[in-house]
């Protein structure tokens, strides 16, 4: 019987989710292999927050001031009658 039971590990003792459906003393081989933990939505970006800071300048707040004046601007044509 093969079955995927998450656990804890404390210690020398591994917490399974749930039952594993064997009688108690039942001799098991067990291969243990690290799970990453769940990622909240967002920590990747709050993370890498500031990576740059050492590296801004002026001409890079400029840049982006263009760049948000840019997108506020009008761009629709009128179309003709």
């Amino acid at each position: 019987m093969n079955k995927m039971i998450q656990g804890v590990i404390h210690g020398n003792t591994i917490e399974l989710s749930e039952n594993p459906g064997l009688a108690d003393g039942q001799s098991v081989q067990v291969v243990v292999q690290a799970v990453e933990p769940a990622r909240l939505w967002g920590e990747g970006i709050r993370k890498s927050a500031g990576a740059l800071a050492d590296l801004w300048t002026k001409d890079d707040d400029i840049i982006l001031d263009e760049i948000y004046q840019d997108r506020k601007r009008d761009s629709h044509r009128e179309m003709p009658a």
